[in-house]
């Protein structure tokens, strides 16, 4: 099973810098996408065999998450069930015979840390709300998680510690995250694969000089690990300043 996660940073400017070619090459079983920005009737294309779910933001040309899935989910939900965190489209959750799947777009905290405040009440709902899936089977999240996890996973580590994206704060939400039971699938089968990044600024030749952050995940209750076949990031894939994700899953 073929699963990809993008932040496509705005559906429409993706679709016109080649989306559907890398959607119609990668052939997956699910994508996931984030930040679509779009309501059902901007978005200007459809793709046949894939059944689709969008969360889109109550502000307009805002955040937004979608689904593309070629198995019809037994469920579908949007948000996590907080009036709070509900408004802003950043999380689809389906659910298949043999576990969820938690499309996420994580809130930034801005480049003053104006919303760190509300980004770590965000994480610890969030971590619960896993867990309260994973009662009932294993969980499988993706999506844009707006962390840099540890130093190996940014390119210029010192000079940004305490920067948006990469405060202790945020990083030590990450690791709560981890330790509730979960794996970061890409660092689970490369734990020292560095250059590895999923996110460039494009300010300075960011991309050309490979100076990025990887922030892009999927992460998996531990019990489903001996499923991960190989995590993918495909930073040749432009469209975004972000570049897709993906996880193989092994067939039973």
């Amino acid at each position: 099973m073929k699963l990809i996660s993008w932040n496509v940073a705005g559906l429409r400017a993706c679709y016109k810098k080649g989306f559907l070619d890398f959607f119609e090459r990668i052939d997956a079983d699910v994508v996931c996408l984030q930040e679509v920005k779009a309501l059902e009737s901007e978005i200007p294309f459809t793709v046949e065999n894939y059944y689709h779910y969008l969360n889109p933001a109550e502000k307009k040309g805002y955040s937004g998450t979608l689904i593309y899935t070629k198995e019809k989910p037994i469920s579908v939900t949007y948000g996590m069930g907080i009036e709070e965190h509900d408004h802003e489209g950043r999380m689809i959750t389906l659910e298949y015979p043999d576990f969820y799947l938690v499309n996420v777009y994580v809130p930034n905290v801005k480049r003053d840390l104006s919303r760190l405040d509300y980004r770590m009440n965000w994480e610890d709902d969030f971590k619960d709300y896993l867990k309260k899936l994973e009662e009932t089977k294993p969980v499988i999240s993706c999506g844009d998680f707006n962390v840099a996890h540890n130093e190996i996973d940014i390119k210029n580590a010192k000079a940004n510690i305490g920067n948006a994206g990469f405060t202790y704060e945020e990083r030590g939400k990450f690791t709560d995250l981890l330790n509730a039971g979960f794996i970061d699938s890409f660092r689970y089968l490369y734990p020292d694969r560095k250059d590895q990044y999923s996110w460039w600024s494009y300010i300075g030749h960011a991309r050309e000089s490979n100076t990025g952050w990887r922030i892009d995940y999927f992460i998996l209750s531990e019990s489903l690990k001996d499923k991960i076949k190989d995590a993918y990031i495909y930073s040749d894939v432009y469209g975004s300043d972000h570049c897709p994700i993906g996880l193989l899953l092994k067939e039973e």
